[in-house]
């Protein structure tokens, strides 16, 4: 191959140590080229440590919209040595690796290499600190991207830090440029994305800013929580706009403390909500069973990880649905959901809310680190229908807070709103709120507290049903939850046959009444998760009792790759 032709969909991969700036070249890169006019996605996988190891993100480019992973790397940016060994696998023949001239001598006779004298560049700017704008240049130069938005976005990361600082990398982005333009020149690259103008106008965010944006929308006033990877940007976002929102973040010593706090806010009439991830949650349990005894509405953001204990800590996993589904003591009601995309970030999150308050249970929001630090343009979010449901009474001077009722919901009152006394008590206690051991007035509290899952099942999300044909009878049904929404969908798209469906599920607990009915649509249905147990198959079992027999799992701490995807689905359907 003598030169490097790309046309409609490109990705390009950055991968260097920690600490060469690998994040600031993907920041500048997505916003420039959405602002260039084109459809952007970005995913990266990174190690547990601030110096050193080798870090990478993967940004597609593309002329259509594009929302997953792929294993296909068409440039490889390599900022070090070790960069093409860590990706070896993903590298092809036809995969171009942009390096600095001093890099990677020994490898010419096994890959495409191109060499720009990134570092000599930035040594005449001032200093290697320079060299990611001259790469980000370069790249944005061979995208097209002009170089007034380049600019613009440039400015808009650097002002901030002064004149000198912002000057500096305005000189590295027009070096960048140069360079770019002199491999284009070469004859050496050649990319052809459609541009839309239009783009430009288009939102760009991650995951977790749109499951933040369902916060502040859902009515969120309270956060307490303990910094653990991947929920801390959550905690950041929502700490970031406490002002503006009228909102209060507080950063709890301890996992025990966070929930416990949040359980007081929300005991006082705050919507609260708190962020972890796995081995932080498992501290919070007991929290969630005194939130199920007190009932107290909290809204907990699980943003899972590999395990056990700290795991793959930077690394993305669906191991968590069971400490979800069964952590606490005791029994009572809980909710599960678990966004695909990004308007099911927004709008399940808000609806967390109003379930938690509804219900007066805890209700959970399964993320992971891929959908957590996923970011794509989308053209808008939608708030039609997002309204905030007030469930908080007035209290009479007869309240009882635990009053029995036919569906298990008893009104909420709040301390100090009316003439009614507010009790809660963590032990077993009567329809006042007073401490009892009855046993007549236990079973009827814990059956109370239990009855509320008939309304809960009624208000249960239904799955999306995702097929090129509008027919109820398919050769396979993919089944998949959270994070997998993007890669599966993608790979419907590209085998565009009307015989496969895609069932997504957001809501994974309690289930709607008719998944059974959706699962038998199929002659046979599959299901992806990144877990090794397949946890959600096994919920589906025990809730429905349809076995899935054929479990595609994924548990290295990698998402699952359109590559893969599209091969599993062309198995399990004869190699066709």
């Amino acid at each position: 191959m003598n030169s490097l032709n790309l046309d409609g969909d490109v990705s390009i991969v950055l991968c260097g140590e920690a600490g060469q700036g690998i994040q600031t070249v993907e920041n500048i890169l997505v916003k420039s080229i959405k602002t260039g006019g084109y459809n952007v996605f970005s995913t990266k996988e990174y190690m547990s440590r601030v110096r050193g190891g080798q870090n990478s993100t993967q940004i597609r480019v593309s002329s259509n919209k594009v929302r997953a992973y792929v294993d296909r790397i068409d440039i490889l940016v390599a900022l070090s040595e070790r960069a093409v060994e860590h990706l070896k696998d993903r590298i092809s023949d036809d995969t171009w690796i942009i390096c600095d001239q001093n890099l990677l001598h020994d490898l010419d006779d096994y890959y495409n290499i191109i060499r720009v004298p990134f570092l000599d560049k930035a040594s005449e700017l001032g200093g290697p600190i320079f060299s990611n704008v001259i790469a980000a240049g370069a790249l944005s130069c061979i995208l097209g991207i002009d170089k007034d938005d380049f600019d613009e976005c440039i400015t808009a990361m650097f002002e901030s830090k002064g004149e000198k600082i912002l000057s500096g990398d305005l000189k590295a982005g027009r070096e960048g440029y140069s360079l770019g333009q002199t491999l284009i020149n070469s004859g050496e690259i050649s990319v052809n994305v459609n541009k839309n103008s239009h783009l430009k106008n288009d939102i760009l965010i991650n995951g977790t800013e749109a499951v933040g944006l369902g916060c502040i929308s859902g009515g969120c006033r309270f956060m307490s929580s303990y910094p653990m990877t991947p929920s801390s940007p959550l905690q950041v976002f929502i700490a970031s706009n406490a002002h503006e929102f009228d909102m209060v973040f507080e950063q709890a010593e301890d996992e025990i403390a966070a929930i416990n706090m949040a359980l007081g806010a929300s005991y006082a009439g705050a919507r609260s909500i708190v962020a972890t991830s796995g081995s932080g949650f498992a501290l919070m349990v007991e929290g969630v069973g005194l939130a199920g005894m007190i009932e107290t509405p909290i809204v907990i953001y699980l943003a899972q990880r590999p395990g056990p204990a700290v795991g793959l800590p930077t690394r993305t996993a669906q191991e968590d649905l069971d400490l979800a589904l069964y952590g606490s003591p005791g029994e009572f009601p809980r909710i599960i959901l678990a966004p695909g995309n990004f308007q099911d970030a927004l709008e399940l999150s808000h609806h967390a809310f109003n379930l938690a308050d509804k219900y007066q249970i805890p209700v959970f929001i399964l993320s992971d680190q891929y959908f957590a630090d996923i970011y794509y343009n989308i053209e808008n979010l939608d708030l039609d229908g997002l309204e905030v449901d007030n469930h908080i009474i007035e209290t009479p001077s007869d309240y009882n807070r635990y009053e029995l009722t036919p569906d298990g919901i008893s009104p909420r009152g709040i301390p100090g709103y009316g003439n009614g006394l507010v009790l809660a008590d963590s032990d077993e206690h009567d329809a006042e709120g007073h401490i009892s051991e009855d046993l007549n007035v236990r079973t009827l509290m814990v059956q109370k507290r239990l009855k509320k899952m008939d309304k809960i099942k009624e208000d249960a999300f239904a799955p999306e049903l995702i097929s090129a044909s509008k027919s109820d009878n398919f050769k396979l049904m993919v089944v998949g939850w959270g994070s997998t929404y993007g890669p599966i969908k993608e790979a419907l798209e590209e085998l565009n046959r009307e015989d496969i469906a895609f069932l997504h599920f957001k809501q994974i607990y309690p289930l709607t009444k008719n998944t059974p009915n959706l699962l038998a649509m199929a002659e046979k249905t599959i299901i992806l998760e990144n877990n090794a147990k397949g946890q959600f198959a096994n919920l589906i079992k025990l809730e429905t009792g349809f076995e899935i027999h054929d479990k595609f799992l994924k548990y290295n701490g990698m998402p699952y790759s359109v590559e893969e995807v599209v091969k599993i689905l062309k198995d399990n359907l004869g190699g066709i």
